[in-house]
């Protein structure tokens, strides 16, 4: 009896343990940043010096992100820095800030839920500019994840007032910002590289972030902030920030961005769970029923579209 070759034992993903833990620590890392956000604003603090604190500590890291990344890489050109820019204001600051402001009104899990849906945006976008089709599966299973988000909407609305409206539309202009990001930056991401890219779009959006506040706000609002609100942000840029993104990547190494992607689906229920347990934020059946709703059809979104291109 002859041995079994070595490769026959190997599995497809030699590293499928590791990098589902990576994949599933950066998504619950991500969805902490909701709760920590929440929690800041019980200090009384705005949306516009909060990011502008949340950047300040992330902007460090992410500039030594992408001096890392850009070792040995040829230097960039001016259509590439045009690119970084854009997709550093669409993808980073335009929706952090947007997501930051419409927590001011609506809860942890409704943000969450608005959020996830993302990957139905960016097959919209996709119709909308390069005329790829929808199919009637995808169509379908849009529809269910979006009536999950306006069950729980519906719900929050009674408790939370009118605000709950501007909120949600804030949230999901930060989720269309950021479907942006992703339908524009493939180009660059073969001809940069994923870690250099958010890097330096991070980077970007950071100075952006500290230019809003110098605009907008005196600079002695920087220091009438409760301690509690510096501390929350330096958890905000470190936990939540930038160790979710190298986490994340780290995961998609090892076993590729589809199986990554799935385990997206834990962000949403880490949220719903972190909101009530730390927020105090209410979980009843309508809750669980447009969660269900929400990841049930973006997840179907995803395996139809995997299954056209496989055709």
């Amino acid at each position: 009896m002859s041995a079994t070759p070595s490769s026959a034992l190997s599995s497809p993903h030699p590293h499928l343990a590791s990098g589902l833990l990576l994949a599933s620590a950066g998504s619950i890392a991500f969805s902490g940043k909701a709760i920590i956000v929440k929690l800041a604003y019980r200090h009384g603090v705005d949306a516009v010096t909060l990011i502008m604190y949340r950047m300040l500590f992330a902007l460090p890291l992410f500039l030594a992100l992408a001096w890392w990344a850009s070792r040995g890489k040829p230097p960039l050109t001016r259509k590439d820095w045009l690119g970084i820019l854009g997709l550093g204001f669409t993808g980073y600051y335009l929706a952090s800030f947007l997501d930051f402001w419409g927590l001011q009104y609506i809860s942890a899990s409704l943000e969450r839920l608005i959020l996830y849906l993302n990957p139905t945006l960016v097959l919209v976008l996709g119709w909308v500019l390069y005329q790829r089709r929808i199919s009637g599966l995808q169509a379908a299973a849009m529809a269910v994840s979006y009536a999950g988000v306006l069950l729980v909407f519906g719900h929050e609305a009674d408790f939370a007032g009118p605000g709950a409206a501007l909120g949600a539309l804030l949230v999901f202009g930060s989720a269309i910002s950021y479907a942006i990001y992703l339908v524009y930056s493939g180009e660059l991401v073969k001809r940069l590289g994923s870690m250099r890219l958010v890097g330096l779009a991070t980077s970007v959006a950071c100075a952006l972030c500290l230019l809003q506040f110098v605009v907008l706000r005196p600079l002695d609002a920087a220091t009438a902030v409760a301690p509690e609100v510096i501390w929350l942000s330096m958890l905000n840029a470190t936990l939540c920030t930038f160790a979710p993104v190298i986490m994340v990547m780290m995961g998609i190494e090892r076993i590729g961005a589809g199986l990554a992607a799935q385990t997206g689906m834990i962000g949403p229920m880490s949220t719903i769970a972190m909101g009530v347990l730390i927020l105090d934020e209410p979980f009843n059946g309508w809750i669980i029923a447009g969660t269900v709703l929400v990841v049930s059809g973006v997840f179907l979104v995803t395996r139809f579209g995997a299954a056209n291109a496989a055709k």
